[in-house]
């Protein structure tokens, strides 16, 4: 017999645990999407604290560097914030996967130029980029209309 969602219920079950799960799968979401949006703040006002280090794994070829800094902490620190605030959680989403791919060429530039930044292992340096992968696709989940 259908439920009123139009699912049917199997063997009797009720929707009453479907609902539960679906509460639970709903908080976490809400828990790891503050928990990111936090994250994201805290590194972007990072770059206003620790500019001189942001600054020295700019790409050669960016102009700008010091500005460039600023704004890609600016964008990460308001678009952090716009993700923990219903309403502009998807808007935010998309706007850090873009940040996150403009950001990408400073992670490419570390790795490739290991030389340059003898404190880190070259290893950590190379695992940063499947990070990326990992990160935008956390955000991409915020991109998703949340669970009814």
């Amino acid at each position: 017999m259908p439920a009123k969602d139009g699912r049917y219920a199997i063997l009797g079950a009720s929707n009453s645990h479907h609902k539960s799960q679906t509460h639970g799968m709903r908080q976490t979401r809400d828990v790891l999407k503050w928990l990111l949006g936090v994250l994201f703040m805290i590194a972007g006002a990072n770059h206003f604290v620790h500019t001189p280090f942001y600054v020295s794994i700019m790409p050669p070829y960016l102009p700008w560097h010091t500005a460039l800094v600023y704004v890609s902490g600016a964008a990460e620190f308001v678009l952090g914030a716009m993700l923990c605030s219903r309403g502009w959680e998807r808007l935010a989403a998309w706007g850090l996967i873009l940040l996150v791919i403009a950001v990408t060429p400073a992670n490419l530039h570390m790795a490739f130029h290991a030389e340059l930044y003898p404190q880190y292992n070259p290893v950590v340096l190379w695992l940063r980029l499947p990070l990326q992968v990992a990160l935008i696709a956390w955000v991409y989940w915020y991109t998703r209309p949340p669970p009814v």
